[in-house]
């Protein structure tokens, strides 16, 4: 089961993933996914997985936390400006202050990568 909770709205939707054969999941794959267990037409597969990836894009640059129940927590961190070094020529640069975008795994996560 997969659920989105990202600030106000939640979102619930089950459906299984065994038949991913790669190692990229892809809108597409995701949409025909949907469409294939869900019985969504592709329109609306398409549609559900683009307002998807919406809701946690607009989540994550809004500084909110973006919960996906059973996978984890996607966080906005700020990293401070710092000196760092250019591999290629060794030369010193400044590496500017960014925000950046972590995932922290949930516990079933975790438990069920252990597994293997």
């Amino acid at each position: 089961m997969l659920s989105l909770a990202s600030g106000c709205h939640n979102f619930v939707m089950e459906f299984s993933i065994d038949t991913i054969d790669t190692t990229a999941l892809t809108k597409a794959k995701l949409s025909e996914i949907l469409f294939e267990q869900l019985g969504l037409n592709m329109r609306e597969a398409r549609d559900f997985v683009d307002a998807f990836y919406e809701e946690i894009s607009r989540g994550l640059i809004s500084g909110h936390e973006v919960k996906i129940a059973g996978f984890g927590n996607f966080e906005v961190h700020n990293k401070s400006a710092r000196p760092g070094r250019n591999p290629r020529t060794g030369k010193e640069v400044s590496i500017p202050s960014r925000r950046v975008v972590t995932l922290k795994a949930s516990g079933q996560l975790k438990t069920q990568v252990n597994k293997t």
